[in-house]
Parts: C-alpha cells; structure tokens; sequence
C-alpha cells in the first residue's frame, strides 16, 4: 500500500489536526520520499515511518508538536538538518538500520536537542519552585 492511501485509512474520518500518533509502518513510498503527509497534522505527537523506503526527509512538512520520530530500516544517508528546522519539539529520534556512514551526519541535530533538554530542564525547576512556595504558604498559615 502507498502511503497516501495509508494515510487516508489512518485518518478514518477524523480531520488531520485531531491526529496525535500516525503509524506508517511498511507502507511504500514513491521515489524514497514522504508523501500526503502535511503541516495540517498540527498536533501530530508521533510519527512512525519504519521500513517505508525513505532515502530523504527533505518534504517533510513542519510539524511544531510532533515529539517522537521512527525512522528505523529505511536507506536514509543523510539531509537530517531539516528535522532542526521542521520538528523544534523533537526529543526521540530512531534512525537504526539506516544508511548513515558516520556521526557527522547527526551534528546539526546536536544543538537542536540541547537546547531542547535546556528548556525541560528550565520548565522542571520553574515547577520545582513552584511547589516550594506552596509548601511554605501552608507553613505560615500555621
């Protein structure tokens, strides 16, 4: 099955931005590339695309929420720098059973993924305050 097709059943009747996880698993896809998949998937958390074909993600669309990307036992080489552009939420990346000859080919995701983890460590201890200050509200009500 194609993966425009795939993506049609996936959707069973719902509208792209109701779609959270999309699992595109050992569909085809024409010419190595992603194909119906658009910025429509607004709130588009995960996305699995495990034995599909793929030599490249340069069409993926912008996807601001999506967080987890399988991407395992395709022929992709390289062109990774347009997930940093496209997926600025992106925390978990699966690449296994590619085509990447070296680490090089990851470096432009390094800083994208630091800065990520920066933020939820930020976010952590904004919280973490938060929570201090209830605890000793409650002391003074004492």
């Amino acid at each position: 099955m194609d993966m425009k097709k795939r993506i049609h059943l996936e959707l069973r009747n719902r509208t792209p931005s109701d779609v959270r996880e999309l699992v595109l698993d050992n569909c085809r896809s024409i010419e190595g590339k992603i194909e119906g998949l658009t910025a429509e998937f607004v709130n588009l958390e995960f996305l699995s695309l495990i034995n599909v074909g793929l030599i490249s993600v340069s069409n993926l669309p912008k996807l601001a929420k999506l967080k987890k990307l399988e991407l395992s036992d395709n022929r992709i080489s390289g062109g990774l720098d347009v997930l940093a552009e496209k997926l600025p939420h992106l925390t978990h990346l699966n690449l296994s059973g590619n085509k990447l000859k070296d680490l090089s080919t990851l470096e432009p995701l390094e800083e994208d993924f630091d800065e990520e983890e920066e933020d939820e460590e930020d976010e952590e201890e904004v919280e973490g305050e938060d929570d201090d200050e209830e605890v000793s509200g409650e002391d003074e009500v004492k």
